[in-house]
């Protein structure tokens, strides 16, 4: 196992970690173009659209702005007609709102394991002003002693002062913290650059018993896996 260190506190990334959009990204998008009559917006090719032009982005801040450049680019890489401001705030506010987000079934178990175990929870996500109402409506901020969120620093992941500022509001060093999210560079280059220990979760189905070590790196397909993880480096200390 790659978690050498006790742990004492656990932060998390939010999209893709702990929650997804429902039913996806180009349903809403859809859904939203066809009440302001924005022909051509069909929610399969928005989603491979926005795909595109999500892993395209460069020096994205998370702000209003930041998301209606994204919005627009990702109607006309769909070849859809470009949404209106109206359109765009309609969309915005549709992600504010906990129907267009899942909580992934196994992020509620795997966070009350953790607490009875004792550990610090954080958040540690680049989103914008919509996070903090959200994981309240979605009844996940009671789980949380930090909520480290890029917009209200001024920086995003894999800024290291993100998991700093963790490493404070949790009051612990970061080398006695893991993070756990499913962006490589964000969240386990980030988290490993700050001192934490790092953990990237895949939920493309990949088969793990207690974690693998793909390409060197600690990943897992559920975050229920992360008890074994935290058993496993607690019996190496005791032995070492």
């Amino acid at each position: 196992m790659k978690l050498l260190r006790p742990i004492t506190a656990v932060t998390f990334d939010v999209g893709g970690t702990l929650i997804e959009p429902w039913p996806s990204v180009g349903h809403v998008y859809a859904e939203e173009a066809g009440r302001f009559g924005i022909a051509g917006a069909a929610p399969e090719t928005l989603n491979r659209a926005f795909a595109a032009v999500w892993r395209q982005r460069e020096r994205f801040d998370h702000s209003r702005a930041g998301w209606k450049r994204l919005v627009e680019q990702t109607f006309a890489t769909a070849g859809a007609a470009r949404p209106t401001d109206h359109c765009f705030g309609a969309i915005y506010e549709r992600f504010a709102q906990p129907s267009v987000w899942r909580v992934f079934e196994d992020a509620r178990p795997a966070l009350d394991d953790l607490v009875a175990r004792g550990l610090r929870l954080g958040i540690v996500s680049n989103w914008d002003e919509r996070l903090r109402p959200l994981l309240s409506e979605l009844r996940l901020a009671n789980y949380f002693h930090a909520l480290i969120i890029s917009c209200e620093v001024g920086r995003p992941k894999p800024d290291p002062h993100l998991f700093h500022r963790a490493a404070v509001e949790l009051r612990c060093e970061p080398a006695a913290m893991l993070h756990v999210g499913d962006s490589l560079q964000e969240d386990y280059e980030g988290a490993r650059a700050a001192g934490l220990e790092a953990v990237l979760i895949d939920r493309s189905g990949c088969p793990e018993q207690q974690g693998d070590t793909r390409s060197g790196l600690n990943v897992i397909s559920r975050l229920l896996t992360l008890s074994a993880l935290l058993e496993a480096a607690d019996a190496k200390v005791s032995l070492d």
